[in-house]
């Protein structure tokens, strides 16, 4: 039977104990081996009963330590095992608060530091030649495209997981940081929408609308791209037709905010081979022409009962915003610039009418049609800015997704009606996300070598060497 101080030794767990609480919990000193005698030959005293009951514990026949060792005695120990038991806990603390700093900056911090250093662009609003002291409302615009959301059929879990994030974060940090009042997205917003069964186009529309929910003051207008229904020869009336549901975009579209004026067209409809989809599209193109003309006469009342009347709505007197998925005919991009145009390697490959661009025949009835003040175009997936007939510039936005580029980007515009100002706002660059990602797992490599002293061998082998170059 063991005795009551050994009961006591084996049911306590060991607390930090300084070295006074020590002894006066064993009523010895701290010493395993105390000097009794003088001489030459010293006579030794016993160590403390809880102490050899201590080092009984387990039925394992404990040597006689060294003294220093042994001079710990039962809570000593403990005492270690505490220390070592608060070190364990810092490094896993450590660790764990690395791992999340890292996560909370690479997907939610970043997004805030590079939106925020985007900005509107200034314009200097004219005053009304009608009302000298009513200066015109400047309308804040947010163009993007090519989000490409990934579908069923060719969407790996963890390519939609990276990338839809992306862009969920990016336009809803834009939103807040910038408000916009007009968003519009320049096509394929889809991947998959040429091919998607109607059950998979029901869930790809719900992905998209959690991923860019809208704040209350802000309004999204999307048009449509060869990815949302096919090229011309894939195109049919169920495709255009959902997408219109969806995004109340029909294939000629004119809008009017603040004075402003912007007419969105369905490209992929503009093959000229007189198909019905194609001669529905131009139908409503020459209508829109017709009432955009109409605004930009003088208004007066007799020019206006002479070829406007017939219940036209009245417009504003403004020229349009050309918004489309193809860009207007150019042979390449090779008088394209910019961090974010196509790769030097890409730029001098022509471009294919009705496929990589529009017909010349289709931009110059476009152009003829509208004599728009500036076109917006997305599809290439790289920026572009070019100038049609020397006078009308267009910009090609490029693709919104890392999917598509390792630096995506949107517009910024602040329009009038009678001006505009545009600014580009890239995005962060994937490498950079990942490059963070791997600093930081590399940090945890060598806390994780450095607590299981992993790394000491090295560093006395470097040691060596440099004592033994010194010594030379």
């Amino acid at each position: 039977m063991p005795s009551d101080y050994q009961t006591r030794a084996l049911s306590t767990e060991p607390r930090c104990f300084s070295a006074s609480e020590n002894d006066a919990a064993t009523g010895v000193e701290s010493s395993p081996f105390v000097p009794s005698g003088s001489g030459s030959s010293l006579g030794r005293r016993p160590l403390a009963r809880t102490q050899l009951a201590f080092l009984s514990v387990g039925g394992f026949d404990w040597k006689p330590l060294r003294a220093g060792q042994m001079a710990l005695g039962g809570r000593g120990l403990g005492r270690l095992r505490c220390l070592r038991s608060r070190r364990r806990s810092c490094f896993l603390l450590t660790l764990i608060s690395l791992t999340f700093a890292t996560f909370i900056f690479c997907e939610f911090l970043v997004y805030f530091f590079v939106i925020f250093q985007c900005s509107w662009p200034e314009v200097k609003p004219a005053n009304s030649s009608r009302d000298n002291q009513t200066p015109e409302a400047v309308l804040k615009v947010m163009f993007l495209s090519d989000t490409h959301l990934l579908g069923e059929l060719r969407g790996h879990w963890l390519d939609k997981l990276r990338r839809e994030w992306q862009m969920e974060r990016a336009f809803q940090t834009a939103l807040r940081l910038l408000q916009p009042e007009l968003v519009f997205i320049l096509g394929d917003v889809f991947d998959e929408g040429k091919w998607s069964s109607p059950q998979a186009w029901a869930a790809d529309v719900e992905r998209f609308q959690h991923m860019f929910r809208l704040s209350g003051h802000t309004e999204l207008m999307a048009v449509v791209g060869n990815h949302d229904v096919g090229f011309h020869y894939e195109m049919d009336s169920y495709k255009l037709n959902r997408f219109e549901k969806v995004f109340n975009f029909t294939s000629g579209k004119l809008i009017s905010r603040k004075g402003v004026n912007f007419v969105l067209v369905n490209s992929v409809a503009l093959e000229g081979d007189g198909c019905r989809i194609c001669s529905e599209t131009e139908a409503q193109l020459i209508d829109i022409s017709s009432q955009l003309n109409c605004s930009r006469q003088e208004r007066s009342r007799s020019s206006w009962s002479r070829g406007c009347r017939g219940g036209r709505t009245r417009l504003p007197a403004s020229a349009p915003l050309l918004l489309q998925h193809y860009p207007l005919y150019r042979r390449s991009d090779a008088e394209c610039s910019g961090e974010d145009s196509a790769p030097p390697e890409e730029k001098n490959i022509p471009f294919k009418e009705r496929y990589d661009v529009l017909s010349q025949e289709a931009s110059q009835k476009l152009l003829w049609w509208f004599q728009p003040r500036l076109i917006l175009s997305g599809h290439t997936h790289s920026a572009c800015e070019v100038l049609h007939d020397g006078k009308i510039p267009e910009i090609s936005i490029p693709s919104f997704s890392w999917r598509n580029r390792n630096n995506p980007s949107f517009i910024l515009g602040s329009v009038t009606a009678r001006d505009y100002s545009l600014s580009k706002c890239l995005l962060p660059q994937e490498k950079r996300v990942l490059t963070v990602y791997g600093a930081a797992g590399v940090a945890l490599l060598l806390l994780l070598l450095g607590h299981f002293r992993l790394l000491a061998p090295p560093r006395r082998f470097a040691r060596y060497v440099i004592g033994k170059r010194k010594a030379t």
